[in-house]
């Protein structure tokens, strides 16, 4: 088999290509334009079973060769991270809308497996939680850039499941729900890797708000191992999926946690939204899924506790990690 995965170079992508190395004999192509991933996240590998074409998502012509020649795709390229929906609005709605039509569209004409990638932003700030799969949905304002990514992911499992109905497209969509591991960036304003390392560097952890939001972490070998599953599962196409641990923690406590982990004297420090991005910067309170419809499809749902995910990404960071 050969397997195609848009960006195969980011976090994610790179642990899936782990995950498909290890647990299939498929020969896997990695299509990435490195604005977010990296070369490094698959320099570990030495196998001739990895291909990597650098290029871009939105160019139709290369996608459409380069599904056209795999057994099946997943698709993971996206804009992501806040900071940078923030200050590239326009990029990342050409990259989440543009990219995903051309891979629904390539795929449709062999009916290619595919898994699309969505997000947990999907849902918004809505406050019917935990989150299921087919609630409803609350938006803010279009003034508000955070929102466009939101629209531009439901828009994409929109593109999906229209082509499952319609065509017959055997797609599967997963709803990501905080991603974390070995390999993240906090470059791009992820929490977890920003905290381990202001922890380690000995700096005051910041937190944006009040530190009250709460969010569902998952470990990536979890997530990647999931996705696998979702699409080689017939049944699960033309379904939408939460791939999420449900066990929320503030972001107050999770401050505290990483600094308890690593030994560190660091403190707290408290920023505003409107001071870290902008006036019209809109945080949802909460964020935790309703794993029931993952748990029917596979017969299990993600298990790893927070602390095992906060001890690995330190790990990667540090050779010693003080008891607790």
């Amino acid at each position: 088999m050969s397997v195609l995965i848009t960006g195969g170079a980011g976090f994610i992508g790179s642990h899936l290509v782990d995950h498909l190395l290890a647990e299939t004999d498929d020969r896997v192509v990695v299509l990435d334009d490195f604005s977010t991933g990296s070369a490094s996240n698959l320099a570990h590998l030495d196998t001739d079973r990895v291909e990597t074409v650098h290029g871009d998502v939105r160019d139709g012509s290369l996608v459409t060769d380069l599904v056209a020649e795999s057994d099946s795709v997943y698709h993971l390229a996206a804009a992501v991270g806040v900071k940078t929906i923030v200050e590239n609005p326009l990029d990342s709605l050409r990259t989440n809308l543009k990219g995903t039509e051309n891979v629904l569209e390539a795929a449709t004409a062999d009916a290619t497996p595919t898994f699309i990638a969505s997000s947990s932003e999907v849902y918004g700030k809505s406050e019917s939680v935990p989150f299921a799969e087919d609630d409803d949905r609350v938006y803010g304002p279009t003034t508000a850039p955070r929102w466009g990514y939101a629209t531009a992911k439901a828009a994409d499992e929109f593109l999906a499941l229209g082509h499952h109905a319609e065509e017959d497209l055997p797609v599967v969509v997963g709803r990501y729900f905080n991603i974390v591991g070995p390999r993240q960036t906090g470059q791009y304003g992820m929490v977890i890797p920003t905290f381990v390392e202001q922890a380690l560097d000995g700096n005051d952890l910041t937190v944006y708000g009040d530190g009250t939001q709460t969010r569902s972490f998952t470990h990536v070998a979890e997530a990647v191992s999931i996705t696998h599953d979702l699409l080689t599962t017939p049944e699960a196409h033309g379904e939408v999926f939460n791939v999420g641990t449900p066990d929320p923690t503030s972001i107050n406590d999770l401050a505290v946690r990483v600094i308890e982990l690593t030994g560190s004297d660091s403190g707290i420090t408290h920023v505003p939204f409107a001071e870290a991005y902008s006036e019209d910067f809109e945080e949802p309170d909460e964020r935790e899924p309703d794993v029931s419809k993952l748990h029917d499809a596979l017969g299990r749902t993600p298990t790893v506790e927070l602390d095992r995910i906060l001890r690995d990404v330190i790990d990667e960071r540090t050779d010693e990690v003080p008891a607790r």
